[in-house]
């Protein structure tokens, strides 16, 4: 199948069965964490969660939380979509329908969910759709793919609020997709915790200025 082309392309999510084939063997990907060295594909501790947050460019998003305490690992890679193991190129097509995501392990103690959403809503713009900025196409639209129902009743509520706040002032509906983790493909290594790896690399994180009522929980 040829790859999609041009940017009104990259704005339409696809259907099934018109998405990218894709391939049946996950890409090649690193084993542990640059910064922590710690195994990307776990195993976690015991009681360890995880949820897959997309917020635009995947490089600066996963250096907001793996700097965030109780976070135990970070890994960057695609969801929301219909590709299996998509390449990077792929992704960029807006033919797979995936979005990029920040896989984050962490403690769900002493309010760790709480201190992500809170990260999350300040550090992007929601309400842009298909959009973070100037990076456009579906692959960076806004999501919190959930991995249990306590994770989705606080997503919804903060949501909710945060959408409040942000109409005070004057913004959009939010955009956000809040639903359950679909399958999770791990990016190509060099994408692993790319600004580490290159300090002066691009970071497109650029949030509303609006605050997220959240009280997270100090470090």
């Amino acid at each position: 199948m040829a790859l999609f082309k041009g940017v009104s392309a990259k704005l339409v999510l696809p259907a099934r069965d018109t998405a990218l084939p894709g391939r049946d063997a996950p890409l090649p990907t690193a084993d542990t964490h640059f910064v922590n060295g710690r195994p990307l594909k776990g195993p976690y501790p015991e009681g360890t969660q995880t949820v897959l947050l997309g917020l635009g460019c995947f490089w600066g998003a996963e250096r907001l939380f793996w700097q965030l305490p109780g976070v135990w690992v970070t890994a960057v890679g695609y969801a929301g979509g219909f590709t299996p193991n998509p390449t990077y190129e792929e992704v960029c097509t807006g033919g797979t329908g995936h979005t990029e995501v920040v896989l984050v392990a962490y403690d769900p103690a002493d309010g760790g969910f709480d201190r992500l959403l809170k990260a999350f809503w300040e550090n992007h713009d929601p309400t842009q759709g298909n959009r973070q900025g100037n990076d456009i196409g579906t692959q960076y639209r806004s999501a919190i793919y959930i991995t249990d129902d306590t994770q989705l009743t606080a997503a919804l509520a903060s949501r909710a609020e945060y959408e409040h706040a942000l109409a005070a002032r004057g913004f959009s509906p939010v955009t956000t997709e809040i639903g359950a983790a679909g399958p999770f493909y791990f990016a190509e290594e060099y994408h692993q915790q790319y600004l580490a790896k290159n300090p002066n690399g691009y970071c497109g994180l650029a949030g509303t200025g609006v605050a997220c009522a959240i009280a997270a929980p100090a470090a």
